[in-house]
């Protein structure tokens, strides 16, 4: 029999930056997440061998190391990017989603990110007197002499000449590069991963995966602001965001989207101006016709896009997009808003890690002096493209702060209160009964008993706690009805007021103090709780599991296997409430109505109530729960059990004000890790500066040099294994260390690993490679 051990999941969501060529960066980083990824499903899957080379059997011996103190499965459920980031971030999307290889995209950013082979043929110099005078503009705009000398590999200077030459002399006054051509080079990245031999999903079943891509709406679209004078306003948005789901339903293959959608989103997002024509749904049209593939999805797929086209009767396949980084190159906001209602299995470390090609260093290069004011050219350029690219990503930090202090109160709270509870629920059921066996009636008698004390004990506050309840019901509800029934906002905000307005008329939102157990059947507030109120069961569940941690923690090592087996057992209990979470769980006697219910509420709120099924649930729930405590190993926790779900309703009371209507699943503080050449130093320190040639050129360096683009990818691998092993060994619970000589001595493997690896490939720095063993040792 294998012994249980403590379990835990890295939970990763994923932030990735524009970047312009540095996407040949930032694809080495993804890659080394991605084999983590594999290392780690296949570790948690015991299997003898990880699946494929280099780096996979160290990250499987790193988590096996890990494993003497936490069983750890890293994950990455949600994926944010921007430009050349979300290019990179919609790959690993399709591998995770897929189980299908990532290694076509490191044969697209060597083989095809050249400035040759994106040049529209339209453009390229009729001869080598083409513009001849435009040859040293470049270098005499920044004031500069001839850059290229400065280049470590001496052979690619001629080549980086010849190109960007060409690429100087190439029309004026019209983007250089082929949007259509970019579009078929993705297509075929996409297809030929399609055509690698498939493995397990990276995500384990019922996991969703959430995917958001940022693109600019050149010609924007109308949102309405409600404001008091007027009432309304109309503003136009040209944010937009391109989001995609597997929601993993079960019984279901996973998938995220078909290849033409995948194709539209990572075209759009780097349509970077001035180089690539701004992005139309017509050009993927003309893509597929010339090979004459199908794109079955495309008006569902297209109407989803661009919702105001389609209900203004407008062609989305006009629509003109521009590159996601104008206005959003770190697109966190979407990221946390996916945190909501994450199914949690196990216990969850849940971390924020973004990755920056070049902190500090600006995508447009333009000069800056401190000392002077600035010109009328500079700060029309500053202003037009560089200020809002590279604004800081301070309020989104703060904001995952306040989610991480919240959770901090929320903890302190409880331990504060813990013993009082304990007493009251001493008091109210008795000291041996807790020790007893536990039958389902007697459970569901103390339940009620111990409801009605909490609300008597919470005096003037239980009317505030209750009212706040009932609005995150409401407001839920609201969210999952527009979502099922398809509404955009208008008719959202429309299904919200019609279901206050039922709640209001029907008399449910008179809360009153039922202090006494029979008196909560006549009491419509607590009837409506009964059958609705679908969070706070959840919630108690998860805070059983977190006393059940609490314990194991300060128990000996078969204590911890007894724990696990607990744990288990109750989140088999906790998953059906998940499950009720999902779209997918309401079928078309919940949709048909929701379609309406702008209109008319009722029907969909009835229909809704019996799908949720609460109160014959919660008896089938008392049952199990009550098998479940009586099987604990110990009368103590037992006891600590009975407590914890018995006196939920004191904390839930007390500390779910301080959640602010967040309704996080995951109960945990947030930390964020950043992923950068400034982060790496285990090999070489200097940050970009020192180790990239993807940054010259205003980072369009990359476009113009294999030598350069197997540099940048390289490193972005080197860099991605460092910090990739860093996040995971601090996953270790806390007090736990890997010893310091067994992790550096792994990195060094792996960097060994990775020269080996890709040193056939990588054949035009052959003296960086030799350069960098006798750096690493």
């Amino acid at each position: 029999m294998v012994a249980l051990m403590r379990e835990k999941e890295l939970r990763l969501a994923l932030v990735c930056y524009g970047g312009i060529s540095l996407a040949v960066y930032m694809h080495g980083i993804t890659q080394e997440i991605w084999k983590m990824l594999r290392a780690s499903r296949s570790w948690h899957d015991a299997d003898p061998e990880p699946p494929g080379g280099d780096t996979e059997p160290l990250y499987h011996e790193l988590l096996e190391a890990i494993g003497e103190h936490v069983r750890l499965r890293v994950l990455v459920d949600i994926v944010a990017g921007a430009s050349a980031g979300g290019i990179n971030g919609i790959f690993l999307a399709q591998a995770i989603s897929t189980g299908q290889s990532l290694a076509p995209l490191a044969d697209l950013w060597l083989e095809k990110a050249d400035a040759d082979e994106l040049l529209d043929p339209a453009a390229v110099p009729k001869s080598r007197w083409s513009k001849f005078y435009a040859r040293p503009l470049l270098w005499m705009a920044r004031g500069q002499t001839d850059p290229l000398d400065e280049i470590v590999e001496k052979g690619a200077r001629e080549e980086l000449r010849t190109k960007v030459s060409r690429f100087i002399r190439s029309r004026w006054f019209e983007p250089p590069f082929s949007g259509e051509h970019f579009s078929e080079l993705l297509m075929g990245a996409f297809e030929a991963m399609g055509e690698t031999k498939a493995a397990e999903p990276l995500l384990p079943p019922g996991q969703p995966l959430d995917l958001f891509v940022t693109v600019t709406d050149y010609h924007g679209y109308p949102e309405r602001l409600r404001l008091h004078s007027p009432e309304e306003v109309m503003e136009v948005e040209h944010r937009k965001l391109i989001t995609f789901r597997d929601s993993s339903e079960r019984g279901a293959e996973r998938r995220l989207a078909d290849i033409p959608s995948l194709t539209f989103a990572a075209r759009a997002t780097a349509s970077f101006p001035g180089a690539f024509p701004p992005f139309q749904p017509s050009e993927i049209d003309r893509v597929l016709a010339k090979d004459g593939k199908p794109w079955p999805e495309r008006a569902a797929f297209l109407s989803r896009v661009f919702p105001h086209r389609a209900s203004a009767g407008l062609d989305p396949a006009n629509a003109v997009l521009l590159d996601g980084s104008i206005l959003n190159n770190a697109p966190f906001a979407p990221a946390i808003a996916a945190l909501r209602q994450r199914p949690a299995h196990r216990e969850i470390d849940r971390r924020f890690v973004y990755i920056d090609p070049k902190p500090g260093i600006r995508s447009i290069g333009t000069r800056i002096d401190a000392s002077k004011p600035p010109g009328f050219f500079s700060t029309i350029l500053r202003s037009l493209s560089d200020i809002p690219r590279e604004q800081p990503i301070r309020d989104d930090l703060d904001h995952l702060a306040g989610l991480s202090s919240r959770v901090r109160r929320l903890s302190h709270v409880i331990e504060g209160i813990r013993a009082t509870v304990d007493e009251a629920i001493e008091e109210s059921i008795g000291r041996r009964q807790l020790r007893t066996k536990v039958m389902p009636a007697r459970l569901q008698q103390w339940r009620a008993q111990a409801n009605a004390d909490a609300v008597l004990r919470a005096g003037f506050t239980y009317p505030a706690y209750a009212h706040l309840k009932l609005s995150q019901i409401v407001e839920e509800m609201a969210r999952l009805f527009a979502d099922l029934g398809g509404h955009e906002r208008d008719a959202a905000e429309r299904v919200r007021n019609e279901i206050w307005r039922y709640v209001r008329q029907s008399g449910m939102d008179r809360v009153t103090k039922t202090t006494r157990p029979k008196d909560a059947d006549a009491d419509l507030f607590v009837q409506f709780l009964r059958r609705y109120d679908l969070g706070f069961r959840v919630r108690r569940l998860r805070f059983i599991v977190r006393r059940v941690n609490e314990w194991g923690d300060a128990g000996s090592p078969q204590d911890v296997q007894k724990v696990e087996a607990l744990k288990i057992a109750l989140y088999d209990l906790l998953a059906p409430y998940l499950d009720r979470r999902r779209l997918a769980f309401y079928g078309p006697w919940v949709r048909d109505p929701a379609a309406l219910a702008h209109e008319d509420t009722v029907p969909v709120i009835e229909a809704y109530g019996e799908a949720l099924g609460l109160t014959d649930f919660d008896a089938l729930g008392d049952a199990r729960l009550a098998a479940i405590i009586t099987d604990c190993p110990s009368a103590e926790l037992r006891a600590q059990l009975l407590k914890a779900y018995l006196g939920f309703p004191f904390y839930d009371i007390a500390t779910f004000p301080l959640l602010q209507g967040e309704g996080l699943d995951e109960f945990d503080e947030i930390k964020v890790d950043r992923i950068s050449p400034d982060d790496a130093r285990s090999i070489r320190e200097g940050g970009a500066l020192a180790t990239l040639k993807g940054i010259k050129f205003n980072s369009f360096g990359a476009f113009f040099s294999r030598a350069y683009r197997e540099n940048d990818y390289l490193w972005g691998r080197l860099h991605g294994v460092d910090r990739v092993i860093d996040i995971v060994v601090s996953a270790l619970p806390e007090g736990k260390r890997l010893d310091a000589g067994f992790v550096s001595g792994i990195k060094k493997r792996a960097f060994h690993a990775i020269l080996d690896a890709e040193e056939a490939r990588l054949s035009a720095i052959p003296d960086l490679i030799a350069e960098l063993r006798k750096e690493i040792g």
